[in-house]
C-alpha cells in the first residue's frame, strides 16, 4: 500500500490516500529515468576526471600540485 499525502495549506486540511495505478506507474517511470541519469552523470564525470588526470600524467603533475598553483 503506499499512500499519498496532500497538505490544504490555506485549511490546514490533511488527506491520506492510496496512490491510482497511473500515480505508481509514474513513479516507477521517474525512479528509473533517475537511475539512468544518475549512472550517466557519473559516468561522465569519472571520464572528465581520468581526461584531468591524463593532463597531469603528461605534465609530471600531481593533484596537489595543480591545486597548489591555483591557490
Amino acid at each position: 500500500m503506499t499512500t499519498a499525502i496532500e497538505v490544504n495549506c490555506s485549511t490546514g486540511e490533511v488527506v491520506e490516500r492510496e496512490l491510482t495505478e497511473l500515480e505508481l506507474e509514474q513513479r516507477k517511470a521517474d525512479a528509473a529515468a533517475y537511475l539512468e541519469q544518475k549512472a550517466q552523470d557519473d559516468k561522465t564525470a569519472a571520464d572528465k576526471s581520468a581526461a584531468r588526470q591524463s593532463v597531469y600524467d603528461k605534465l609530471g603533475l600531481t593533484a596537489d600540485d595543480v591545486a597548489a598553483l591555483f591557490d
